[in-house]
């Protein structure tokens, strides 16, 4: 079995020219700016960048929307809470008026018995 054999100085440098070259070949293939096809796929990207935009604008405006609904919500809901607070309280003073008149109307007729 023979062995590795290890590849010159010149062969190296051949590999690295041609390698070079292959470089600059594949380079020189490519389609320059002013191609019909490179500007198309530049036009296609803008107009992807252009909807992503719109959709993303689209997002945050429902998101605007969203909190300002559950904002409003919100308000009602602590609007609502504090009507009821209030007219608790009013019930309860009412209440006590009630309360108050009739012990004064015992105490009267306490009184009254008396004399």
């Amino acid at each position: 079995m023979s062995g590795f054999k290890e590849p010159s100085f010149a062969d190296r440098q051949k590999a690295a020219q041609e390698a070079r070259k292959n470089i600059l070949n594949k380079f020189r293939a490519q389609p320059g700016a002013d191609d019909p096809a490179v500007k198309q796929r530049q036009a296609e990207r803008a107009a992807h960048a252009a909807a992503r935009t719109k959709a993303r604008l689209a997002r945050e405006a429902e998101k605007a929307a969203k909190i300002a609904e559950e904002t409003r919500l919100a308000e009602e809901a602590a609007a609502a809470a504090a009507r009821e607070k209030e007219e608790a309280a009013a019930r309860e003073a009412a209440l006590e008026a009630e309360r108050k008149a009739a012990r004064d109307a015992r105490y009267a007729a306490r009184k009254k018995k008396r004399k």
